[in-house]
């Protein structure tokens, strides 16, 4: 192939991956693979001395796709030239000072204050035309909306989602096809939408890089000075050091060393001349200004050899493929695994066992296969799923492909059960967290509900897992041990049987005098008879446990547990036909569940407002002016203490 087929071939693959990152929200290939390309093309560029239309050496960015309104840009935002090299940097600085700063990889917002408030905040977009986005920016975390300084203010800050953040608000979505790539996805995603509400929830925050202009101010020419100003405006400023020639490598080495703990989504380094004046006087080119520069990591990378390829099933069913290599040091720390993503990735990089593979860490934090030299193509992709050796199927997705177990009652997919089994209104396990539950799961500790209560079975295990030490393991031990007293309507309600909720596990109990055999062998006829209770629900009852497999489990978890005597017959019932509603914070009660479980023995009636039909409202505070008090002043209902009421219940 000719240089210019070539050009023309690596323009083609560029521009589609950039559109899928920036567009679409979705990655085709690794950074790697296009800052690979990339500098390929650009070598081409000079060997030929041409650039093709379309080039995205050219290119400043794509048109934005969204029903935002647009706005144009008072100047242009450009992109910044680039270097892996410290040298680089040095020679760039000359003899001038610069401000070396984190290049976060979030969205860049420029906002615009007027009178001390925020007036607008506009995307990056294409560069000449962005989003207007001011009340969704009104939503970050961090972001002052009133300031001290009452003349216009324009300048511009990185929107971002840090990465613990990213990882919760992953883990809550079920569905893998609609999981967030990585936090500048999802920032993208809050920020470039209709709904201000989603954004708040998304935690946003934003880090000023470039104060554009501040009307009547005198900074001197220095950027250090503006930073200093906006900090005192509210503004959260990326972090930076002043450099010079002599120290930028320094400082350089000390980025690095931070980036591994660092919270902050960032895919390199911006060098920036502390002379604001010099720097505009540069100029620019057709593509980058020249008063900073980008510094994107050296990749650093290592020949290792693919000992196996780990296949780990999810919530979704989903079965990830992950590398396992000989154990390499990348970056100071020593990895031995890789996400592998996907069936057609593996394919893409026909990897097989014993191949020579070339790793590194994606922006020096997330390991990754850059290469494959040996190319066996050997993986024999499985048939029947890991954990409960289902059968699995390929499906196709987007265009690529992904192994799935399709075994409804594969333990893996039961994470959601698990998680509902262990929260406070049910077996009030405290320390299992979701995350945790997962890991347990896949390592094969929990198959049934049973299988929580033998946790010590894997003591050794847990303790090697990563951030399990020895007091995590004896508080999850001892929160699972006090479990096992419990209540039958919490057990009832711990089972996630479809429609019933605490209400609906009290009243079945109350029903049927707390007996367990005739509850668990209850007809649909039988379940409609309960007040509250109709056929849906009664269905849903008794076809959970008209399957065998539910019944067995149940069967093995009344083995681990004490139930406690819940019938209320030898309770006087004191509150017999009353409603109650509790406000305020409570003396002699854990917390209203608590208090609520005590009315509800006696024949009371808990609601969470007040109404005519309402007889007290607990509230330890008798003579605020709350909304509530002032209701039930209204309509005549009585105010009472919490020791008044537990007088009245006959305590």
């Amino acid at each position: 192939m000719d240089k210019t087929s070539r050009m023309k071939e690596l323009i083609m693959i560029l521009n589609e991956a950039a559109k899928a990152y920036y567009q679409e929200a979705r990655e085709i290939m690794t950074n790697f693979e296009y800052d690979r390309l990339y500098d390929e093309l650009v070598e081409l560029e000079k060997e030929t001395d041409t650039v093709l239309a379309g080039s995205p050496t050219v290119k400043v960015g794509y048109e934005v796709i969204s029903e935002l309104p647009k706005e144009a840009h008072a100047s242009p935002m450009l992109s910044l030239d680039k270097t892996k090299s410290p040298e680089a940097l040095s020679e760039w600085l000359g003899d001038k000072e610069g401000l070396l700063s984190w290049k976060l990889d979030g969205l860049t917002v420029v906002l615009s204050y007027a009178e001390g408030e925020l007036k607008k905040a506009v995307t990056r977009g294409n560069g000449i035309i962005g989003e207007l986005v001011t009340n969704n920016a009104k939503m970050f975390l961090n972001l002052p909306l009133k300031i001290p300084f009452k003349g216009e203010l324009v300048l511009r800050g990185e929107a971002i989602v840090k990465y613990s953040d990213f990882e919760k608000i992953n883990a809550e979505i079920e569905d893998v096809n609609a999981k967030y790539k990585n936090p500048r996805n999802l920032c993208s995603g809050s920020i470039r939408q209709l709904n201000n509400e989603i954004t708040k929830k998304r935690n946003v925050n934003l880090y000023a890089f470039s104060l554009i202009s501040a009307d009547g101010m005198d900074f001197h020419d220095s950027r250090k000075a503006e930073f200093e100003w906006l900090e005192k405006q509210g503004f959260s400023v990326v972090p930076y050091k002043v450099v010079d020639a002599g120290n930028v490598k320094e400082a350089v080495a000390e980025f690095a060393k931070e980036i591994e703990g660092f919270d902050i989504p960032s895919d390199g380094l911006v060098l920036t001349y502390e002379d604001v004046a010099y720097g505009i006087n540069l100029g620019m080119t057709a593509k980058f200004p020249r008063h900073s520069i980008a510094f994107k990591w050296q990749d650093e990378t290592e020949v290792t050899h693919l000992l196996e390829i780990e296949w780990s099933p999810s919530r979704t069913g989903l079965i990830n493929p992950v590398a396992i290599f000989e154990p390499v040091e990348l970056e100071g720390t020593t990895v031995s695994r890789a996400s592998v993503h996907n069936l057609s990735v593996m394919e893409g990089l026909a990897l097989g066992i014993g191949d020579e593979i070339l790793v590194y860490k994606a922006n020096m934090i997330i390991p990754q296969i850059a290469d494959n030299r040996t190319r066996s193509n050997n993986v024999i992709i499985p048939k029947t799923c890991p954990v409960c050796g289902g059968n699995t199927e390929i499906k196709a997705i987007n265009d690529a492909k992904f192994l799935y177990c399709i075994n409804e009652h594969c333990e893996a997919k039961q994470i959601k059960s698990f998680t509902h089994f262990v929260e406070r209104d049910a077996m009030n396990i405290d320390g299992l967290s979701e995350e945790t539950l997962e890991k347990f799961i896949s390592e094969g500790f929990l198959h049934v509900f049973a299988d929580l209560y033998h946790l010590d079975r894997y003591k050794e295990e847990i303790l090697a897992m990563r951030g399990f030490k020895e007091k995590t393991y004896n508080n999850i031990i001892e929160a699972v041990d006090k479990s096992r007293n419990t209540t039958l309507w919490r057990l009832l309600y711990s089972l996630g049987i479809a429609n019933i909720g605490i209400a609906n596990a009290k009243m079945i109990c109350k029903h049927f005098d707390y007996n367990l055999d005739r509850i668990r062998n209850a007809t649909t006829e039988e379940m409609t008879e309960i007040e509250g209770v109709g056929e849906v629900i009664g269905a849903s009852f008794t076809k959970y446990f008209e399957d065998k497999y539910n019944q067995d489990n149940l069967d093995k978890l009344l083995a681990e547990l004490v139930i406690e005597n819940n019938n209320n017959g030898d309770i006087a019932q004191s509150l017999a036909g009353m409603t109650v509603v509790i406000t305020g914070s409570l003396n002699n009660f854990e917390n209203r569940n608590q208090l609520k479980e005590e009315i509800e023995k006696r024949g009371g009636k808990v609601a969470g407002s007040v109404s005519s039909n309402t007889n007290y409202l607990i509230n330890n505070d008798v003579t605020s002016n709350s909304s509530k008090n002032k209701k039930a002043k209204e309509l005549g209902v009585a105010i009472v203490s919490e020791e008044d009421f537990m007088s009245i219940m006959g305590e």
